[in-house]
């Protein structure tokens, strides 16, 4: 008989707008017990679940599932890198750009329905200036907004449109030298968006062709556009059809080098600090092994919207 796979549900309570507290008893409901050995630890400060998950890994878990938002994700896959312990999601953030991208379902029970028929596959990871990121990283608008809504104090979608709008009044794009293996170019930019997944979370698409598993990153680079464009690009960053848009460039590198005049804000998987003026973003092919669908390709595996709605309903019954 098959030994169980350990594995360790790391929960961070402060991520998203949902409450925890319940989780421990839906991951006993749900979790296949003939497949896995459940543990559950809350993480009590940031890195907390960096420490929780270096530890597991080194002890021989199976599998370390991110309970939580990007953040959270990023915390644990920096820890999981290069080991031998897969990463499992439930999505609990605000965005979720990463369990969206593999389709993972943003309900518990939907989460831990997939963690029970999922298996281990290697993908890829970005660094920008060395920093791991397993989603997205950029410069620009969004940087702005990731950092004023950040701070804001609350977390969820509308706080974060509240943001956009107000940013929107006083961003003044900047000229960036791009420089990747195949060249060189300035570009005046309202963003540049970096990607190992497809969208920002919430169904943003932003970098729509990137794939997980090709070694390659996906660059966006959306030059400056007018109010009265505003509702297009708005549309297609959410119906998945901003690439066609005229004021977008899209292009695959291994590697680039973003120049700009001075030090500035950025983000990487939606967490915003301050970096120099110059930034290095390259793809660590296979650097981590990840919870997903058996023979997945890398690409964006969105859940059917159907599917979305029965596995909110079901959520909120448990």
């Amino acid at each position: 008989m098959e030994a169980k796979r350990r594995i360790l549900f790391l929960i961070n309570p402060k991520s998203g707008v949902q409450n925890k507290r319940k989780l421990p008893q839906l991951v006993e409901k749900y979790l296949d017990k003939n497949r896995y050995a459940p543990f559950v630890e809350f993480t009590r400060y940031a890195g907390h679940a960096s420490e929780l998950a270096s530890a597991a890994a080194k002890d021989g878990f199976d599998v370390v599932v991110a309970v939580g938002g990007d953040g959270t994700i990023n915390e644990v896959g920096r820890a999981l890198a290069h080991t031998s312990t897969a990463m499992g999601v439930i999505p609990c953030g605000s965005g979720n750009g990463f369990a969206r991208h593999l389709g993972i379902p943003i309900s518990v029970k939907g989460a831990i329905d997939f963690i029970n028929v999922a298996e281990p596959l290697c993908i890829d990871y970005g660094r920008l200036n060395g920093h791991p990121f397993f989603c997205s990283c950029g410069v620009g608008f969004d940087a702005l907004v990731s950092n004023d809504f950040a701070n804001s104090g609350s977390r969820g979608m509308f706080t974060y449109i509240q943001k956009t709008l107000i940013d929107w009044v006083t961003y003044k794009p900047e000229v960036y030298e791009v420089e990747t293996e195949s060249g060189c170019a300035m570009h005046k930019a309202f963003v540049i968006a970096c990607g190992n997944a497809s969208q920002y979370g919430n169904n943003a698409y932003i970098t729509p062709f990137a794939s997980m598993r090709d070694g390659m990153l996906s660059v966006s680079v959306l030059s400056p556009f007018t109010a009265l464009e505003v509702p297009q690009i708005v549309t297609q960053l959410f119906n998945n059809t901003l690439a066609s848009n005229s004021h977008m460039t899209t292009f695959g590198a291994r590697w680039i080098k973003i120049r700009r005049k001075v030090a500035g804000p950025v983000h990487y998987d939606g967490e915003p600090c301050v970096m120099d003026a110059e930034l290095m973003i390259d793809i660590v092919p296979e650097g981590i092994s990840v919870l997903a669908a058996p023979g997945w390709d890398g690409t964006c595996a969105p859940v059917p919207i159907y599917k979305q709605f029965y596995d909110i309903v079901a959520g909120v019954m448990d």
